[in-house]
């Protein structure tokens, strides 16, 4: 059987999966920091974080540190099997064509 099936469309973008790299280690990641550490816009990773939500793997928790906003992602367990089911596909194929 060939592993390439079982890579998981959502984690194709660069942008997906370096969040959900930096989820998998950090409990907790502000906006700013992910923005920071992937080097993208506002926007872009707004869509992309959007997107990890919809599909349940990511959690978005809202607050406020002093009178500023404060916007904290975090992996729920659905997206961690989920990343970990991706990377174990990745491992599976480079094995494969070895």
């Amino acid at each position: 059987m060939n592993p390439i099936g079982n890579l998981n469309k959502i984690f194709e973008s660069r942008i997906r999966l370096g969040v959900m790299s930096v989820l998998m280690v950090n409990e907790e990641v502000s906006f700013n920091d992910l923005k920071e550490v992937l080097e993208v816009t506002d926007g872009n990773l707004a869509s992309h974080l959007s997107t990890l939500e919809e599909n349940t793997y990511i959690k978005v928790h809202k607050g406020f540190i002093g009178r500023k906003t404060n916007t904290t992602y975090s992996i729920t367990k659905a997206g961690e099997k989920a990343f970990k089911g991706h990377l174990a596909a990745l491992e599976a194929m480079i094995r494969f064509t070895q």
